[in-house]
């Protein structure tokens, strides 16, 4: 047993844990609104706001629900939102996501119309728009990488066309970077950032907005271009080949599952990072607080804290309004 004799022979760390206000003093991770990005769902209608029931407090959006959505944004301090929209109809080539009267591009449009100062960045992809729910062109039962990049760009140009202020590829095709900024940069676009899914893992976290979004793949999965879980040394050759192709800020997606990776990322890459606390996630806090096991809003909390510690410098996740509260409360 130690000899209380010679207490001042050891370090007394408790000290400064002493109190909220002692503990905030001396934190080495700060969170705060401004490294938020909010996913949105648009859909076509009127007076739409319906809860999404697999995400507890996310909704479906009608275009005019936006205004009201930009100046609760701006309220809460929070810069940027992440657009995903569902379309009307779908078909084979996913045409929908590059019409130039496409849902994501009218809800840029209205977004910019509400308040022009608000970071408004698009999900490039084609699975919400595709009949068969992947995120390319399909040749003889295969997503074709080269088909599907073609469309990928296309649609990044629309979106640009349309106002967003940074386009983000989400389908995990190889090339596709660097064909959207040789497509953007041809059409005159050369001030519009890439942020990039750029090691989007296969994971089972995404269930949740696969009903939001209505894009689960009708036949098999999308292990063929989404990354293999056990996989930390791929992502880094992921991340680094999109930086080489133009990537402005890359992206790990999952976030939580993948504190490691987004660590890995930070260590070797100067680039801007950001990680994604995906559907999958937000829905288990949502459910274990429903439930009475868990203190919802500190496992949030913690839960972005560690993100943040891990490295990423922007976190893209669906608790950023109500986090931002809970920060302006000092929480």
């Amino acid at each position: 047993m130690l000899d209380l004799d010679t207490r001042g022979d050891f370090a007394r760390h408790r000290r400064l844990r002493s109190s909220p206000a002692m503990r905030r003093l001396v934190a080495e991770t700060r969170l705060s609104a401004s490294d938020f990005v909010y996913p949105l769902f648009v859909v076509p209608g009127q007076g739409v706001r319906a809860e999404i029931a697999s995400m507890p407090g996310q909704y479906h959006l009608s275009l005019d629900q936006i205004p009201r959505e930009a100046g609760e944004l701006r309220q809460l301090g929070i810069p940027a939102v992440l657009l995903f929209g569902l379309p009307a109809s779908k078909d084979e080539d996913g045409s929908g996501a590059y019409a130039d009267d496409g849902i994501v591009q009218d809800a840029v449009r209205a977004f910019k119309d509400a308040d022009p100062d608000l970071l408004v960045i698009t999900d490039v992809c084609l699975c919400e728009y595709t009949s068969h729910g992947h995120c390319g062109v399909i040749i003889d039962g295969e997503v074709d990488n080269d088909r599907s990049v073609d469309l990928i760009a296309r649609t990044a140009l629309s979106h640009a066309r349309a106002g967003a202020d940074i386009v983000a590829p989400s389908d995990m095709m190889d090339g596709r970077v660097a064909a959207i900024r040789e497509t953007l940069d041809d059409e005159g676009y050369v001030q519009t950032p890439i942020m990039a899914y750029s090691a989007k893992y296969a994971s089972a976290f995404y269930g949740p907005f696969r009903v939001a979004a209505d894009s689960a793949p009708q036949f098999g999965d999308r292990r063929g271009y989404q990354m293999d879980p056990p996989n930390v040394r791929e992502a880094l050759l992921e991340i680094e080949d999109d930086i080489n192709e133009g990537a402005d800020i890359v992206m790990v997606k999952p976030a939580l599952s993948y504190l490691d990776v987004i660590a890995k990322a930070r260590q070797e890459f100067d680039a801007p990072l950001a990680a994604y606390n995906v559907s999958g996630e937000y829905a288990m806090v949502k459910a274990a607080a429903a439930a009475g096991w868990i203190d919802g809003p500190r496992a949030t909390m913690e839960i972005l804290t560690s993100i943040k510690r891990a490295g990423a410098d922007v976190i893209i996740t669906y608790h950023a309004k109500e986090a931002a509260r809970w920060l302006a409360a000092g929480g």
